[in-house]
């Protein structure tokens, strides 16, 4: 288990990701980029540069991964990426008659530029400390990354989301192991920042799949580390 935390590399990747935040939100350094797209994702970017430059410079492993734990990078694509996009783009045809595809996989994108930092190097680099602790300092660090202070109501309860998060997606996170799993799960307040009768039966939907495919590996992973245990002890 890992005890010591490098506070160098934790600050050295948080000034780089409000750097870039500070950069591609406050500033006009994007205005030269016509595509909104690529623009709405760019605004994300910050959290996966600051963890790619600590892991480089500082020769962390990474303990995430698009794969994680699971035997082929198939199945939390499917489970993760594909079922929403199919879901929210069936629904979005069936109102509208229109198709966002770049829309839906760009939110997902921006989720998972963010939770390679939070969670693919944050929330690992802080886990020797109590799990308390670590979600707080998680939530605080990645509430000021948003560059957003205003004392309102709205603002105190966003705050409260990213605690939540912070505890939710960190134990998906420690689950899956998978970049893919948490970036969904992230993704979801973007793709339900407003709601409807539909949207609900979406939400619910995603939810109930990705909760019982979560019990059901971890069931799996119990069952395989007891026979990996007969198997020794035999």
């Amino acid at each position: 288990m890992k005890n010591k935390i490098n506070y160098t590399a934790i600050i050295t990747f948080y000034v780089i990701a409000v750097a870039l935040r500070y950069l591609t939100n406050k500033t006009d350094i994007l205005s030269p980029i016509d595509n909104g797209i690529l623009k709405a994702i760019l605004h994300g970017i910050g959290p996966a540069v600051g963890a790619v430059v600590v892991f480089t410079v500082f020769k962390i492993k990474p303990v995430l991964s698009l794969k994680g734990n699971y035997k082929k990078l198939l199945t939390p694509f499917l489970i993760f990426w594909a079922l929403p996009i199919v879901l929210i783009l069936g629904a979005e045809y069936y109102t509208s008659k229109t198709v966002s595809f770049a829309t839906v996989t760009a939110i997902l994108i921006y989720g998972l530029l963010e939770e390679i930092g939070w969670r693919g190097f944050l929330q690992q680099e802080l886990k020797s400390l109590p799990p308390f602790l670590n979600i707080l300092i998680v939530a605080v660090l990645w509430f000021a990354w948003h560059l957003n202070f205003e004392m309102t109501s709205s603002n105190i309860m966003f705050f409260g989301i990213l605690v939540l998060g912070s505890w939710g997606i960190g134990k998906v996170a420690n689950s899956t192991h998978s970049l893919l799993a948490v970036s969904a799960f992230h993704s979801l307040n973007n793709f339900f920042a407003e709601m409807n009768s539909l949207k609900i039966a979406i939400l619910i939907t995603l939810l109930s799949v990705w909760v019982i495919s979560l019990i059901i590996k971890k069931r799996q992973s119990v069952k395989t580390n007891a026979e990996l245990k007969t198997v020794i002890e035999n």
